[in-house]
């Protein structure tokens, strides 16, 4: 018996370590990601009260600007990922250049995006259907913002490398201090200097600036203390952008699938599209709430992996998947509760609120499944295996557009349009899930398969 003890004693302890390592990790995650919409919130806040065209100019630039930064979110990934496979294999030499040749990817990357925007800034508000009062205001702040292109990629690849290396507290004070600098220039550059929606874009065009230089200045400093090279490497680009390419079409497949979704709710009517877009806006904030495990299992599957300890990894994502699971019970059992005070919150509209709380249903419902989905995404990006989650996703949005062309179709309503969603989730889960049970994504050693 005293045997027995000792071995649920020791099983005990390491629970209770791998739980304080991923609260570790996921909490400063968490609200370093909630701040991310922060410099939008600002904009709108600032700039709303300069009148209703401004207001309109901001929000089909700031569409444009979420959904292509948005893209680009695999500079982050993927870095941490590599990262940290060579941290947990003992080399900090590796973990510091691999962290530069994300910083150079994402700089060229960067300065690609700033030229293409400037050009086409023109026909991209055109094509969102800016009206000709709203238009010029549209093409300012895009115009501008696109400058800050190359700092923000460089910020996400910093984020990437900071977490790679087990810290995600550097990016949480630096996104903090970033937005308080966001908010403290627009309210001089906009009131002070009354340069209106411009004054909004510099502002945080200055903010993007300085977290990029503070990412700049940390690998500036890992990269001497290792005795690793600042210079561009070959083989280290070529990794990055190999597994950049399969996360965008990872990313890209999710972006298309929620925003065919918003395309066909607004075809359902007017009612609907407004019901969806609080539905959705609330499904996404839980979705960050969500994410923040995920990223803690980028870090330590990743580590674990490098460290040749292929139980550690298996051990730590199921406690991940355990977590994930009681937190997305919470957030739909939450979300069911406040189904009456959510409608209230969000519109006036006796219609919308009774279309909004049939949806809300949907959507605590899918919160367990989130939950398990986005931990799974979490893992097996931590394990490199980028190439199959980029396929799955593939597999999974060619379930949902089916689905959604006949709710189309049949002006089945809303409800039956986030049904096919919960098939898209459900969809990844299988795919991911089926991985997972394998022992395939479990490659060890420093470089990742």
């Amino acid at each position: 018996m005293t045997g027995v003890r000792q071995v649920r004693e020791v099983e005990g302890d390491t629970s209770r370590a791998r739980d304080r390592e991923i609260l570790r990790l996921a909490l400063p995650a968490f609200v370093a990601l909630a701040a991310e919409p922060l410099y939008v919130l600002a904009d709108t806040a600032i700039v709303g009260h300069l009148g209703t065209r401004p207001l309109g100019g901001l929000g089909v630039a700031a569409t444009v600007l979420t959904a292509v930064f948005g893209v680009f979110n695999f500079l982050a990934y993927g870095t941490t990922a590599t990262v940290a496979r060579r941290v947990g294999a003992g080399n900090p030499r590796g973990a510091a250049e691999h962290g530069v040749a994300g910083l150079w990817l994402a700089l060229g990357l960067g300065l690609l995006l700033t030229v293409i925007g400037l050009l086409l800034a023109g026909p991209i508000v055109a094509v969102m259907g800016a009206s000709a009062r709203v238009a010029p205001y549209a093409r300012t702040y895009l115009r501008i913002s696109v400058l800050g292109a190359p700092f923000v990629l460089l910020a996400l690849a910093g984020t990437g490398y900071m977490r790679g290396l087990q810290d995600t507290r550097t990016p949480l004070v630096i996104a903090v201090a970033a937005n308080v600098l966001n908010l403290g220039l627009e309210v001089a550059l906009v009131y002070g200097f009354h340069l209106g929606i411009a004054g909004s874009a510099w502002g945080t065009v200055a903010a993007q600036i300085g977290a990029a230089l503070a990412y700049l200045a940390i690998v500036r400093h890992n990269v001497h203390r290792s005795g690793a090279s600042a210079r561009p490497n070959r083989a280290n680009l070529r990794s990055a952008a190999v597994i950049g390419a399969q996360l965008t079409v990872r990313t890209g497949t999710l972006l298309l699938t929620f925003t065919a979704a918003a395309a066909i709710a607004s075809r359902l009517g007017d009612v609907e599209i407004a019901a969806h877009q609080i539905a959705w806006q609330l499904w996404w904030f839980l979705a960050l709430c969500l994410d923040a495990i995920a990223i803690a299992g980028q870090a330590i599957v990743g580590r674990s992996l490098g460290a040749v300890d292929a139980a550690g990894a298996r051990a730590s994502s199921r406690r991940m998947l355990q977590w994930g699971l009681v937190v997305g019970v919470v957030l739909g059992v939450v979300v069911l509760a406040g189904e009456p005070l959510l409608t209230i919150v969000f519109t006036q509209d006796s219609a919308v609120r009774h279309e909004l709380g049939r949806v809300l249903i949907a959507v605590a419902l899918m919160q367990p499944l989130g939950a398990i989905v986005f931990v799974l995404d979490g893992v097996l990006i931590g394990a490199g295996d980028t190439r199959y989650l980029a396929w799955a996703m593939v597999a999974a949005t060619a379930c949902f557009f089916p689905l959604a062309l006949g709710v189309l179709a049949t002006s089945a309503g809303l409800v039956a349009l986030w049904g096919a969603l919960f098939v898209f989730m459900f969809a990844r889960l299988a795919g991911m899930w089926a991985r997972y049970r394998t022992d395939q994504w479990l490659v060890t050693g420093s470089a990742a398969p």
